[in-house]
This record gives structure tokens, sequence and C-alpha cells, in this order.
């Protein structure tokens, strides 16, 4: 077991370095580099040039990419004109709001789909599966954004039961009780958004699982000796039918990070998401790159987890 984690893990690193590679590169095309907004464009042209030269941006781009992936490694992602503060001191402080945002998302989407899965599954073509397959119909084609809007409006300026935007209700003071609730309220709607639609795949699956499982010899064979329905369903059916959704999980994460790019900006919530959005339309270099680059090791250790907690609860996957 620890051999195919060891291996996966050493399959992870050379992936994370190509992604870094990709995403400098393809960072080199944006209109600027990380000197722009940090200086003034009426700036003497030749003091430009000087600060160019300083800060290496005239080297050949193969060194421009080991001075930057070396600071990286170190901690040091450049500076947001922006914000005038370093960027990972921001991405400490969005990264916070975004993994709440996630978790919570997680829990909704596996507190809705293992029931709804289940359900469906076991009283496959009677009215409760038409109802929750429709359900799961709908879900699939109604965009997220639509969704997350649509309960935006309902939920939080037409009933008022949900803030609206922010992450906090400002003035209280962190580590209180108040304050802690407040987090959690901020959180609920934008959550629930994302996970009644992130949820409809995982449901189809459990479903489409446990009807194949029925078939199976081996659940025949435990009716023919006499064990009750619920015991075939609890030993048997239940757990062969959510191999396929551990593996999901860490494909839930991955995504999570398309999911939260649009609840964020819609809810206004102060997360990755919302920072990334916001530093593309300010041309702002250098938080760009390095949320970017934070999200793709994050799908890369999604599908590292899919592969660990498949061979977990399924040995004969695992690589010899």
């Amino acid at each position: 077991m620890w051999k195919f984690i060891v291996r996966r893990i050493i399959i992870t690193l050379p992936q994370i370095l190509l992604l870094s590679l990709f995403v400098f590169l393809l960072a080199q095309l944006m209109p600027g580099d990380a000197l722009t907004g940090l200086v003034d464009p009426n700036l003497d042209p030749a003091q430009i040039a000087l600060q160019r030269e300083r800060l290496g941006l005239n080297n050949p781009w193969y060194v421009q990419y080991y001075d930057w992936i070396t600071s990286a490694l170190q901690g040091d992602l450049g500076q947001s004109f922006r914000y005038k503060m370093d960027v990972t001191d921001i991405i400490a402080q969005r990264l916070v709001n975004t993994f709440w945002l996630s978790l919570l998302t997680l829990i909704f989407t596996y507190m809705i789909a293992i029931p709804l899965g289940i359900t469906s599954g076991r009283f496959n073509d009677t009215f409760r599966d038409q109802m929750i397959v429709g359900y799961t119909y709908v879900g699939f084609a109604t965009p997220l954004f639509i969704f997350a809007l649509l309960l935006l409006w309902l939920l939080g300026f037409n009933f008022g039961w949900f803030p609206t935007g922010g992450s906090v209700q400002p003035g209280l003071t962190p580590g209180t009780l108040d304050y802690v609730l407040s987090k959690l309220h901020h959180l609920i709607l934008p959550a629930l958004s994302m996970a009644l639609i992130t949820t409809v795949s995982t449901v189809q699956y459990l479903r489409s699982e446990i009807i194949d499982t029925k078939q199976k010899e081996f659940i025949l064979t435990a009716r023919a000796k006499g064990a009750s329905e619920s015991r075939v369903y609890n030993r048997h059916i239940f757990r062969n039918s959510l191999l396929p959704i551990a593996a999901l999980f860490g494909f839930e994460i991955t995504g999570l990070i398309g999911g939260t790019v649009f609840i964020e900006r819609i809810y206004s919530y102060p997360g990755m998401g919302l920072l990334l959005l916001e530093s593309i339309s300010q041309r702002d270099y250098s938080v760009v790159v390095a949320v970017v680059l934070l999200f793709g090791i994050a799908s890369i250790i999604g599908a590292l987890l899919s592969d660990i907690i498949l061979s977990l609860v399924d040995p004969r996957i695992r690589i010899k």
C-alpha cells in the first residue's frame, strides 16, 4: 500500500513542475509583466528600463522561470501592485475563506447525494426514483451561475434569510461565537447553491451502481441463502456501490475550483475565485500567476487523493 502511495506522489511531482512551467509561459504572453502597475507610467523611460534590469525582466525566459520558481519554493510569490502587499499574504487571507466554502459544499453535496442516490437505486422505476432522476436532469441542464443567481434573489433578497455578500458581518471580533456564527451564516447560501448543482452527477453514479450491483451473482446468491433484504443492501449492495463515490471524491475537489470562481463572484465572497477574477481585470500579473498555479496544484492533488482513496477501498486496483 505504501509503495503505491509513494509511487503516485513521485509521479505527481513532475506534473506540478510541468504545470508551473506551463503557467509561467502563459503568463509571459499576457499584456504587461510583474513590473506593470508597480511604477508610474509617466516615469522617465530610462528609470523604467533600469527597474526592469534590476528585476531581471530582460533575462531569457528560462532564467526568469528559474528565478521565479526558486522564489516561489521559498514562499515568495512577488508583490501585488493593486493591494501593495505580498502575494503570499493576500492568498493566505483568501485561501481560508475558499477552504471553508469548499468544505461546506462537499458536506452538503454528500449529505444530499448519498440518500438520494441510495433511494433512487434501491427503488428504481418507482415514483420516488422518477422524481430524483427528474431533479438530476434539471441539475444537469441548469448552469451554475443561473441557479446561484436564482437562489440569491429568492433566499437572499426576497426572503432575507441569508446575507447577499461578504464573508462575515462587519464589526465582529474574530474568535468570538458571534463571529463564527456570522461566518457560517454567510457560507450556507453559496455552499448550498453549488452543492445542489454539483450533487447531481454523484446521485446518478450511485444510482447506476446500485442498480447494476443488484443484478450481480453474489447478490442473488446472498438472497438465495435467505439473507434479509436489509442485510443484502447494507452489507453487500451499498458497500460495493460506494466505490465509485470514493473514487470521485478527489475529482469533486477539482470540480469545486471552477465552481467557486462563479459562486464567489455572484455572492461577492472574498475567496480565491473572486481574487482571480479581480486580478485578471486589473492585470495584476503576480497574483494571477500565483492563483492559477495553486488552482492547478489543487487539481493534481485532487486526482492523487482519488487514486489513494480508491486503492484503500478496493485493493485490486493497486499498481503492483
